[in-house]
């Protein structure tokens, strides 16, 4: 049974394309509207991950409550639901590790809502925000974690220094992007790009003859991450340049003077030994 849905996001056109025996079509076409609900308007401190491969499991991302021993992490978390979903409850598990008394070893959930207090009209986002309350209110009396349970019970600071070292180290959320390298690489850019102009504008200014100073080659760890930067290059390499015909011209110039005089006196030595020769013969 191949089931297509299209439906809007936001953020553009997303196409899911469900192959699933164990879901009826309704109940997919259900879960796509409430899907759709949940990323146009998601629960505070909640992302869904939707596979859609399979309407089946249902993934979420979770962040721990500020004011908790949770607190700076981010967990993940998965429903499985049943083929006769929604008139069973699914079934909920974390996927990232934690410390809780409501959560087992193996990320079982125990909570009411998921067991007897389910009712068929309730949906994934209410599932959802009552699991991230259990981590605001945790209830010791249906421990599946009975360590953690009896410290929560027993000794409050201690089982807040173990919930918060698990958090720590299984739910650590993902680095962000850092542009630094790249402001530093186009800062050392443009500071380059500055000096050529300068230089250009003291040689249009400098007087004929006039000795100019020398463009500085660009620094050997200058980094070139934008488009543009080869045209920046290529117009330093032009300005280093500038210099070059000038030199040549003035000299090419010299050398011209220095020849011209130097034929001249040759024709003039020329003129004198022809008029020697001329007395010596009269």
């Amino acid at each position: 049974m191949m089931v297509l849905i299209l439906f809007h996001f936001k953020c553009g056109v997303l196409l899911f394309q469900a192959t699933n025996e164990n879901l009826p079509p309704n109940v997919i076409r259900q879960l796509a509207k409430e899907l759709k609900s949940l990323d146009e308007s998601p629960p505070e401190g909640i992302k869904v991950v939707v596979n859609d491969d399979d309407f089946s499991t249902i993934y979420a991302d979770i962040e721990g409550p500020a004011g908790t021993p949770y607190d700076n992490g981010v967990f993940r978390m998965k429903l499985l639901l049943s083929h006769d979903f929604p008139h069973s409850p699914p079934k909920g598990f974390f996927l990232t590790k934690i410390f809780h008394p409501n959560i087992s070893i193996n990320g079982e959930i125990c909570v009411n809502t998921l067991k007897k207090d389910w009712n068929s009209s309730l949906g994934l986002r209410h599932v959802l925000i009552v699991v991230r309350c259990l981590l605001i209110e945790p209830f010791p009396e249906s421990a599946l974690n009975e360590q953690a349970g009896k410290l929560l019970l027993e000794n409050y600071d201690e089982y807040a220094k173990n919930a918060r070292l698990y958090t720590g180290i299984h739910a650590k959320p993902k680095p962000k992007f850092k542009s630094g390298a790249i402001s530093e690489s186009t800062t050392a850019l443009n500071v380059d790009q500055t000096k050529t102009s300068v230089l250009k504008a003291e040689i249009k200014t400098a007087p004929s003859g006039a000795t100019l100073p020398l463009l500085s080659p660009l620094p050997s760890s200058t980094t070139v991450t934008r488009g543009n930067s080869q045209d920046q290059v290529a117009a330093v390499a032009t300005d280093r340049a500038i210099d070059v015909p000038a030199a040549s011209s003035k000299v090419s110039a010299a050398s011209q003077r220095k020849g011209g005089g130097l034929a001249k006196t040759q024709a003039d030595k020329k003129k004198l030994d022809i008029r020697k020769k001329s007395l010596k013969r009269l």
